[in-house]
């Protein structure tokens, strides 16, 4: 008896079901991936005010779109078999399911691998990394016994598993997705927090100028307008969300504060900003000290920074050097 021909029918729908499988289990591992580094933060790494911006927005797109697209082609598939049995021995179906098993099973493997190396060259298995470890092996794990199951013509003995397991393959899409916005917020709230380390950074910015126009001067600014130079940093940054100027005053001779209406209070080690410019440097042949970091972590509301110039950290640019 003479083998099916594939038409082409078959092998755009075999491949779309395939990218949109890879890429929906990718997107899924990932965004999983991502819920356990935000939950269990590295103290090394950095982690942005706002979480949706680091792959998280893209990984819940793809899932939600994705999904549904390859449970649909896959709903054609069977059906176009059911009418014909033929269909299920064309070779791009046999070849689809042993590509996804061999996938699988190397996913496992290479796991596997990666913990024992893990463990035999004494680094420590983080919560995070075993979480990672069993996300992989339960993912590739049930990949591998959907696909050998169809191999084996399973699903379509029992139609009716068949059911059950798209359903609870989309009940645990939804709930992986819902739980992203207990875990890491709502893009509203992401979005407020973005604003808030936004303002951050504007704060770092007008402490900068501010030490800057102390060590040129000698004197403190009397009020925040004093700052703006074309020649210098430019015009001084404001309240990205309601446009207003940020409050500065000059509390003593080498003191002052700034202030700012903040969203929500800041997460801890998982709110860390980076200061670009918050530093004034410095000059060239003036021996000092780097100052430590400020403290930028806040509660809602408004809120003031405190700030003390230390003339030992930040000469005076006519400074003399000291021998």
């Amino acid at each position: 008896m003479d083998k099916p021909k594939t038409t082409a029918k078959d092998f755009f729908l075999w491949a779309g079901a395939l990218v949109s499988f890879y890429w929906t289990v990718i997107a899924y591992t990932f965004l999983v991936f991502d819920y356990i580094n935000y939950t269990f933060p590295n103290p090394l790494a950095y982690y942005p005010a706002d979480p949706y911006q680091s792959g998280i927005s893209g990984e819940m797109a793809s899932v939600i779109v994705l999904l549904p697209v390859y449970l649909l082609l896959m709903f054609l598939i069977r059906k176009g078999s059911d009418i014909d049995p033929s269909r299920k021995e064309i070779w791009v179906r046999r070849w689809a399911i042993i590509l996804t098993l061999f996938l699988a099973g190397a996913a496992m493997i290479a796991d596997l691998i990666t913990l024992l190396t893990t463990f035999l060259s004494g680094e420590e298995l983080t919560t995070a990394f075993l979480l990672k470890v069993l996300v992989i092996i339960l993912v590739a794990t049930g990949v591998f016994m959907h696909f050998f199951a169809d191999l084996k013509n399973y699903w379509d003995t029992n139609p009716s598993r068949r059911l059950y397991v798209r359903i609870g393959i989309g009940v645990l899409a939804i709930v992986t997705i819902g739980s992203g916005f207990v875990i890491v917020g709502t893009p509203a709230e992401a979005r407020l927090a973005r604003f808030d380390a936004q303002k951050v950074s504007d704060l770092q910015n007008i402490q900068s100028q501010v030490v800057y126009y102390w060590q040129a001067k000698q004197k403190l600014p009397g009020v925040i307008t004093d700052l703006n130079n074309s020649l210098n940093y430019g015009p001084i940054p404001v309240d990205p969300q309601s446009g207003d100027a940020y409050v500065y005053q000059a509390t003593g001779e080498l003191s002052f504060k700034l202030c700012a209406m903040f969203n929500a209070e800041s997460r801890g080690s998982q709110d860390v900003y980076y200061e670009s410019r918050a530093m004034a440097p410095v000059p060239a042949g003036v021996k000092g000290t780097v100052a430590p970091q400020d403290n930028w972590q806040h509660k809602n509301g408004q809120v003031c920074f405190d700030r003390n110039i230390d003339p030992a950290f930040y000469p005076p640019l006519n400074a003399k050097v000291q021998p």
